[in-house]
């Protein structure tokens, strides 16, 4: 099968496999990934577990497209489809598929994104500010830039970059479109830096990543997405069936702590001394927390740094218990 392109590893995938692989043991096991990206993780799921089938999802043409030729050798264990991960359940009924075995979401920007400069993802090249993971639709960063009130500018920025100077880098854009409109990353990412104070910008990393973050978040919905994305998998699981999600920022790991722990309840009020059947929790965590990248790990592939993985295992539907 084919090499894993040395600028493209997969993040922590002997990991992924590990908690994913339990569940894809029976013949015509269906997996999820709801994020292929250059296909790595499907790669290594589909070698590692012979008697699953794989549905690829990716809003990105292009991605789909260059997984879509490192997945041939697969055949028809394979099938591929241009969709954002909340289009699941439509998806699954176009397939005919009533229940999945796995689902796995590496959630973000990919590194084929990342490394192209003129999608305009990364803040360290010059570059038309894009950021659609989708280029063929939607808004872009530059639109929002140009077109946001200063007061949803601020919005962004605070609560999807967790950016504190939010205000003070918002006046010096809602200043600088007043006499040119934004076009490229460059300059964006110029302005932010020097709204920053000099002390702040010498620590934390790039002073511009938390506002490319919070823009790239806008742009694509990726928060409401998840939101919707990530009970939906849940309810698609099958009994025994896993999921797992990477995280990159502190906004995705919450909304997947916070929706796996619901599943891990009772629907039943605390007081009561007997849970009734059918009312038990219906997922099993399987990860303690977060698990973050070991330190191997990170020397192999340095931008797995920020990942956080959560995993879960559905222990009942429809009422049964396992």
């Amino acid at each position: 099968m084919s090499a894993q392109p040395p600028s493209h590893v997969p993040v922590m995938v002997d990991r992924i496999i590990a908690l994913l692989a339990p569940a894809l043991t029976k013949p015509g096991a269906v997996v999820v990934d709801a994020t292929l990206g250059l296909g790595g993780h499907s790669e290594a799921i589909l070698n590692a577990c012979p008697e699953a089938r794989l549905i690829g999802l990716d809003r990105d043409h292009n991605a789909l497209r260059l997984a879509g030729e490192r997945l041939a050798p697969y055949g028809e264990r394979v099938d591929l489809v241009h969709a954002v991960y909340d289009e699941l359940p439509r998806v699954l009924d176009d397939l005919g598929i009533d229940a999945i075995d796995g689902i796995l979401f590496d959630l973000g920007v990919s590194s084929m994104q990342l490394d192209e400069a003129e999608r305009g993802f990364a803040y360290a090249q010059d570059a038309p500010l894009d950021m659609r993971m989708d280029d063929t639709t939607g808004i872009t960063a530059a639109d929002v830039l140009n077109t946001y009130s200063p007061a949803d500018l601020a919005r962004i920025l605070y609560q999807y970059g967790e950016e504190k100077f939010a205000r003070r880098i918002v006046d010096r854009i809602v200043a600088a479109r007043e006499e040119e409109p934004f076009t490229t990353s460059a300059r964006l990412s110029e302005l932010v830096r020097s709204a920053i104070p000099a002390a702040t910008r010498r620590t934390g990393g790039h002073p511009a990543k938390r506002t490319f973050q919070a823009l790239r978040i806008e742009v694509n919905g990726e928060l409401e997405v998840l939101r919707r994305a990530l009970p939906a998998a849940i309810e698609a699981l099958a009994l025994h069936g896993r999921i797992v999600v990477m995280s990159y920022h502190s906004l995705e790991d919450r909304i997947t702590k916070q929706t796996l722990a619901v599943g891990t309840r009772s629907d039943v009020p605390d007081d009561l001394p007997v849970i009734p059947a059918g009312h038990e929790p219906y997922l099993k965590l399987l990860t303690r927390g977060a698990e973050r990248p070991t330190e191997e790990e990170l020397e192999a592939n340095p931008r797995s740094a920020s990942v956080r993985v959560r995993a879960a295992e559905r222990i009942r539907t429809r009422g049964l218990v396992a």
